[in-house]
This record gives C-alpha cells, sequence and structure tokens, in this order.
C-alpha cells in the first residue's frame, strides 16, 4: 500500500505517468499476495481484504476484467458480509454503465455516479 500512497503523491504533484507506474506496481504486489491466500479458506478476513484491495488498484489502473475476476474470487470464498458487500458494490460500480447501456438507459455521469453511491 506504500506504492498506492506513492501513487497518490504523485497525482497531487501532477505527474499522472509516476502515479500509474507506482499504481501498476502496487497492483501486482496485491494481486500476488492474494493469490497466496487464495485457496485458503480460513484465512477470512485477510484474504477478502487482499482481495478487495487489488480489485480496487485494479479498478483505478483501469484493469477492470482483473478486478472482476479478483472480486468472483473473492467471493467465492467466505467473506465476511461486511467486505463481501463492499466487494458487490465494486463489482457493481465496475458494471452499471455497460449494463445501463445494454438496455438502452442514457444516463448523464452525474446520474451515474448518483447510482454508484
Amino acid at each position: 500500500m506504500d506504492l498506492a500512497e506513492q501513487a497518490d503523491l504523485n497525482k497531487l504533484r501532477g505527474d499522472t505517468s509516476q502515479a500509474r507506474a507506482f499504481l501498476q506496481q502496487a497492483l501486482e504486489l496485491e494481486a500476488e499476495a492474494a493469490r497466496l491466500v487464495a485457496d485458503d479458506l480460513e484465512a477470512e478476513p485477510t484474504r477478502s481484504v487482499l482481495h478487495r484491495s487489488a480489485a480496487s488498484l485494479a479498478v483505478e489502473c483501469g484493469e477492470l476484467q482483473i478486478a472482476e475476476r479478483l472480486i468472483a474470487r473473492a467471493l467465492a470464498g467466505n467473506s465476511p458480509a461486511d467486505i463481501a458487500e463492499e466487494l458487490k458494490d465494486l463489482f457493481m460500480q465496475i458494471n452499471l454503465r455497460n449494463y445501463l447501456d445494454r438496455q438502452g438507459v442514457k444516463l448523464t455521469e452525474a446520474q451515474l455516479q448518483l447510482l454508484a453511491r
């Protein structure tokens, strides 16, 4: 998570390329940590927290398919209820726009943000 903090600092400084590099590194490390405990269903809540964190970083990096896989893997285990809800909310945020588009529903960005909250 130190790398994610470095990314935030670089964003504040306006160095988006360096911020992106730090975010990508953070994602790789967090996803690897999640993979290491993915099959250990007794490692809750650590298992779910690592997957949630990696999925959030993946979303921030624009890696939505990776985020979806991380969320699905987390929810396939024994996630505590509060973390499971956060994972489901993140999945919904990732997929809401595409779902609405397929249904022919057009919303402004502001309306979409209100729905995603």
